[in-house]
């Protein structure tokens, strides 16, 4: 039960940081916003993972920055392909 809240405080706050740092204004709601920061911070993980030797640590300064980099990066897809 805890995961589950974490993984939507978690996801709603690198969403959000996302949405901010974007230029311009990305229309989206509560829901939609928790989707992006998790789906950058998968996106984030898999590339962060890729990259680094060093694993096993639970956060990483790197990693944060990774998941609002790829949840920028699916805002930056989601309006090319005319999805937003």
């Amino acid at each position: 039960m805890f995961y589950i809240l974490r993984l939507i405080i978690v996801g709603l706050f690198f969403g959000w940081l996302a949405r901010f740092f974007y230029p311009g204004t990305v229309p989206m709601g509560w829901i939609a916003t928790i989707l992006l920061g998790l789906g950058g911070s998968f996106a984030g993980g898999l590339v962060g993972k890729v990259f680094s030797a060093r694993r096993g640590r639970p956060v990483e300064p790197a990693g944060c920055l990774g998941s609002v980099l790829g949840a920028m990066l699916l805002i930056f897809l989601g309006r090319l392909f005319n999805l937003m």
